[in-house]
């Protein structure tokens, strides 16, 4: 399982809040990109989902 962020509901217009709320700095944004959260980093504990007021954080499965 791994997370991922939205971009339909992410409004990609300001600094990610998230990025202070991860743990282990999993989450990473160049300028007011969309977030991208590092699968090898996180531990899936889900703070950034519970946390993102745009509810634009999601739990995936990966297949292999």
């Amino acid at each position: 399982m791994a997370y991922t962020v939205d971009a339909r509901l992410c409004p990609q217009n300001h600094r990610c809040p998230l990025l202070a709320i991860c743990p282990v700095e999993a989450i990473s944004q160049e300028g007011f990109s969309l977030p991208a959260i590092d699968p090898e980093r996180c531990i899936e504990c889900g703070q950034c989902m519970r946390h993102c007021g745009k509810h634009a954080v999601h739990k995936v499965e990966h297949d292999g």
